[in-house]
């Protein structure tokens, strides 16, 4: 079945010229019907021609950061199954048969390559905010969509057509993997999670995240995930809180004008009005976006269902 299966390997490279041959040559070893694409982002070192003379084909991307390339590589790339993983050599090419099983049974539309289960990725050499901003993102992410995934950040995936050709990817930098899980959890898409071994970078290769620029995207991203996927969960606590520091700030002149039929601190008065006023706003802005999220959704939907009637109908031509 494997043999039938036009395989496309993408691997995203920023300064990769110390694993990427490694990374190439081991895909090559477990797959070698496949085709193995590397985008070389902006490098200043050797990547794109190691990579070339490791049998890849080698193409550019220009606008800097993962999400850029990997929306050029979606994009560009016709194929029957898509495996995307890092250029640094930290995933396993050996677990690779066991991730596009689900999706060549069409049980799946992604497989996540799991790397906290079995713990491998807190052995290794994890800056501390790094596995704090993922526990904290996948906690969030879980509990919104009661969900249960395990790992909402890793690199290594398999995804089907269906799922690559309708991701609309907004995302530039390193979020994008969890743009990724928020599409196919909120789009209903099926995911399926695979336990992998994770393993240090080689010596002599550094990572390319940042503790404080790439901590600051995580709140941005927990920010996002309220406001882009629950606008009413969002919106309905910002009017919560208006509505009770409102009645906090309102007691005093409400007392006044009961004992003595005058408000004297006209300041809070005006302050409490103006915060139960925005509370209403809130929630109007809350209910006529979540409406909204839910039309996009359904108009969504129906686009995924005429995009395969299509593409059945243009295989059935074929046939």
């Amino acid at each position: 079945m494997e043999k039938e299966t036009h395989i496309a390997i993408l691997i995203p490279c920023y300064n990769e010229e110390k694993t990427v041959q490694k990374v190439i040559e081991d895909f090559k070893k477990e797959l070698p019907q496949a085709t193995i694409y590397v985008y070389d982002n902006n490098s200043d070192d050797q990547t794109s021609s190691i990579a070339r003379m490791a049998g890849a084909i080698v193409r550019k991307e220009p606008r800097q950061g993962k999400g850029n390339v990997i929306r050029s590589m979606f994009r560009e790339i016709e194929a029957d199954l898509y495996i995307m993983v890092d250029g640094d050599d930290t995933y396993p090419a050996s677990f690779v048969h066991e991730l596009i099983q689900p999706v060549l049974a069409g049980d799946a539309d992604m497989v996540i390559g799991d790397r906290l289960s079995n713990q491998s990725y807190f052995k290794g050499k994890v800056r501390p905010f790094h596995s704090f901003g993922n526990r904290l993102v996948r906690k969030l992410i879980n509990r919104l969509f009661r969900s249960k995934l395990r790992d909402i950040m890793t690199g290594y995936r398999v995804f089907n057509p269906l799922f690559v050709k309708n991701f609309p990817i907004l995302s530039e930098g390193f979020e994008i993997e969890t743009e990724m899980s928020l599409h196919a959890l909120d789009k209903r898409f099926k995911i399926v999670e695979i336990p992998i071994s994770y393993q240090d970078r080689p010596e002599g290769s550094e990572s390319k995240l940042n503790t404080f620029s790439d901590g600051f995207k995580v709140i941005l991203t927990i920010f996002s995930i309220f406001k882009n996927y629950r606008p009413l969960l969002f919106f309905g606590w910002i009017g919560c809180f208006c509505i009770l520091l409102g009645i906090l700030i309102g007691i005093g002149p409400i007392r006044e004008y009961i004992q003595f039929q005058y408000v004297y601190k006209v300041p809070s008065a005006i302050l409490a009005t103006g915060l139960m006023l925005v509370a209403v706003i809130c929630f109007a802005i809350g209910f006529i976006l979540d409406s909204v999220a839910h039309f996009h959704r359904s108009n969504y939907e129906l686009n995924l269902l005429n995009n395969q009637i299509k593409s059945q109908s243009r295989l059935e031509s074929e046939l």
